[in-house]
């Protein structure tokens, strides 16, 4: 058949119009095709060099292996926590004592100070362990089970991180001379939880207990009494060890800070259950002590 014949002019006209319309309309059609495939195609491309990117960005993080393992800040998270590598290299530093440095016994007044302040921690644990036997339970007591109950679940840096950060919301910096009157006073945990007031010993003192009544072990908790430069002042802080690396827990400051990285301070003392010791220099050389007097650690009103 041969299309058109027998048609009148008006039907050919109308019969070959539509025709052309049909084709621009498929022509249409596949430019719409053509552009749509390009768009997908590019797509396509934009995903894998994203996919690309990714993949090595979690091979540099892997390969980092950087150290603060769990974030602790809030609820998920408690503090901040400066860079630490925790490579399988410092494996050999777990025995490493603290600050790299030997520590020797000190006899005198920093001993005086200290035996009696030791000796209400651990009378205080004790009241904890009764608390928790079911025991009639002091108000103060129970205000330090919730510090330590601020860890509970967790080990490791985030335990020592989220203890850390609840005693610190605990306590309102207050000097002893404005909260007593003297010049220096180291309170004992329940002491300093009846007012909520202290400055760093204080600071120093409950963390210690704290952390030992989480369950820390007590080889790897300590106060220190370091010197800083500037200002030029006695200061006390909690020490406790993670994965063999030692960490400041320092009151004046939101990061764990390791240490050997501390910097603009000198340690003096530190004390334990064995009592006071001062450092000493590699050898036993001259002791960083200066001399076996107290420090009168110093905070802001």
């Amino acid at each position: 058949m041969i299309v058109g014949v027998g048609l009148t002019k008006r039907h050919r006209i109308v019969l070959y119009g539509d025709r052309n319309m049909a084709k621009a309309r498929r022509k249409e059609s596949g430019w719409h095709l053509g552009a749509a495939r390009l768009v997908v195609a590019g797509c396509l491309v934009v995903a894998a060099i994203a996919f690309a990117q990714i993949v090595q960005q979690s091979r540099r993080m892997a390969g980092s292996h950087v150290g603060a393992r769990e974030a602790v800040m809030s609820d998920a998270a408690a503090v901040s926590v400066s860079p630490v590598s925790w490579s399988a290299q410092e494996d050999a530093r777990d025995i490493a004592p603290l600050f790299g440095l030997a520590t020797e016994p000190v006899a005198g007044q920093v001993g005086a100070k200290w035996r009696p302040v030791e000796a209400d921690v651990e009378s205080e644990l004790d009241v904890l362990a009764r608390c928790r036997a079911g025991d009639a339970c002091p108000a103060v007591a129970r205000e330090l089970m919730k510090i330590v109950a601020a860890g509970a679940g967790r080990d490791g840096l985030a335990r020592v991180g989220l203890i850390n950060r609840a005693v610190d919301l605990a306590i309102i910096p207050t000097s002893d001379e404005a909260q007593w009157g003297v010049a220096d006073r180291w309170s004992a945990p329940f002491e300093t939880l009846a007012t909520h007031r202290g400055d760093c010993e204080d600071y120093a003192i409950l963390k210690y207990a704290a952390l030992l009544a989480a369950g820390v072990p007590r080889d790897d908790v300590k106060i220190v009494i370091l010197h800083n430069v500037l200002p030029d002042e006695d200061h006390a802080v909690a020490a406790a060890r993670v994965d063999g690396a030692w960490l400041i827990l320092d009151d004046s400051k939101l990061a764990l800070v390791r240490d050997t990285d501390m910097v603009g301070a000198l340690p003096r003392f530190v004390l334990d259950e064995h009592g006071a010791r001062r450092f000493v220099a590699a050898g036993h050389g001259p002791n960083l002590s200066r001399s076996s007097a107290p420090p009168r650690v110093m905070r802001p009103a």
